[in-house]
């Protein structure tokens, strides 16, 4: 059996499914483990979509704002509703808690004048 060069090995991905102030997060990230808070898991290496992307999800984009400065997050475990580890990265959500529907800010323009 042919052995796997630790280096060429890709760092796990994790999707991340917690709720925060009844919303439905739903996170792609590199690195989960037990926080040294008691109660808590520590999700660090967040991962989002390239932001030089041609299509973008307002709702990825009010994620990557939401946690661009954020080096780890330490979530309570009762609030973790799931973490799968997974091969490849699909859209982070941000979605309803109660009916699930995907919450999609929108733009808030300049009045119409006239």
């Amino acid at each position: 059996m042919a052995r796997q060069n630790p280096r060429m090995r890709k760092k796990p991905l994790y999707k991340i499914t917690f709720l925060n102030q009844g919303k439905s997060y739903e996170l792609y990230a590199r690195s989960v483990q037990s926080s040294d808070l008691w109660g808590f898991t520590t999700i660090a290496d967040l991962v989002f979509e390239e932001a030089s992307s041609l299509i973008v999800d307002p709702s990825e984009e009010k994620l990557r704002d939401e946690f661009k400065d954020t080096k780890a997050l330490h979530l309570p475990i009762q609030a973790i509703l799931r973490i799968e580890e997974v091969e490849k990265r699909g859209p982070a959500a941000l979605r309803d808690a109660a009916s699930g529907d995907k919450i999609t800010p929108v733009p808030i323009g300049p009045p119409k004048q006239g």
